[in-house]
């Protein structure tokens, strides 16, 4: 039997066109009425990998859906409100009646470099795999998110000025933030399954490219992940291939890239100081993965910041 490989969806304009809308205004950041769209309905399970944040305030109107994060089925019967970041599997499957309203909020990585927001992110806990529920949010609560969104979609509709961007990042991370203390009720009561490989893998990485020993160690190697997770490199590669559509070393150079961003648009270090910083004996070869990952250099990333 076959296993289904996620479906990669690279850009925020991609997705507008599956969703059967037209081309967003901005292709960093945009906001999606569910209502416009055409819901896919499947009796099969579809696997998706987003290269974008997607915050979905919605409703199911009628009919059943089932999701899955990660490895882990996802409870949204009642829910309104999830997160999901880039490069996480999310899977779904719709009976034929299914209807949900409300939003959709799409963010690019890129739209945040050179903003602290870049770096804070990802430590809402709600963009983890760990978490594996909807947000319930009273009438009130809610309001108060649909505003924010509500802002983000005027201004960048607006004409767009030296402003707009940072407008826009402001009102993302106020959502984060009262989003934070609305899950703050069921963080304590929730049940957080460990083990799951994932969810271990992302903290590992994290782990390892915020040691300030990092220049000595050098880039983590395959076996090195693997052992932490006790298994073999084989097969955590084919355990990441399957849920992921990537390796373990593909893994790690995202990360890689991830860090490489944040210091190319946070500190003034050169290009040669990033390298060694991440554990690369060459600069050379920072740059070399940089651009194959990037198409572009770290030089010309950097000078998109100025």
């Amino acid at each position: 039997m076959s296993i289904q490989q996620p479906y990669r969806i690279k850009t925020i304009k991609e997705y507008h066109k599956i969703l059967g809308i037209g081309n967003p205004q901005h292709p960093m950041i945009s906001v999606i009425d569910l209502a416009e769209t055409t819901p896919y309905k499947s009796e099969e399970s579809i696997k998706v990998i987003f290269d974008f944040y997607i915050i979905s305030l919605k409703k199911v109107e009628a009919g059943k859906v089932h999701y899955g994060y990660g490895q882990q089925k996802y409870d949204f019967d009642d829910g309104i409100l999830f997160f999901t970041a880039p490069n996480q599997v999310f899977s779904f499957k719709a009976d034929g009646n299914f209807k949900s309203s409300g939003s959709m909020l799409l963010i690019h990585p890129d739209f945040l470099w050179g903003h602290p927001l870049a770096k804070t992110i990802r430590k809402y806990d709600f963009f983890n795999y760990a978490v594996n529920e909807a947000l319930f949010v009273s009438g009130k609560e809610e309001l108060v998110l649909k505003s924010f969104i509500h802002n983000i979609e005027q201004e960048y509709h607006s004409h767009i000025d030296t402003f707009s961007e940072s407008i826009m990042i402001s009102q993302i991370e106020s959502f984060l933030n009262y989003s934070d203390r609305f899950y703050m009720r069921q963080f304590l009561t929730r049940k957080i399954s460990g083990n799951r490989i994932l969810d271990r893998l992302e903290k590992i990485l994290d782990d390892y490219f915020n040691d300030e020993d990092l220049i000595s160690k050098g880039l983590p190697t395959v076996h090195y992940v693997a052992g932490l997770l006790n298994c073999s490199p084989n097969y955590l590669s084919g355990v990441l291939k399957t849920l992921t559509g990537r390796n373990t070393q593909q893994h790690i150079h995202e990360k890689v890239i991830e860090k490489a961003k944040e210091k190319l648009s946070t500190t003034t270090l050169t290009i040669g100081e990033i390298a060694f910083e991440l554990g690369f004996e060459y600069p050379q070869s920072f740059s070399k993965l940089f651009k194959s990952k990037t198409d572009l250099t770290p030089v010309e990333f950097r000078a998109s910041f100025n």
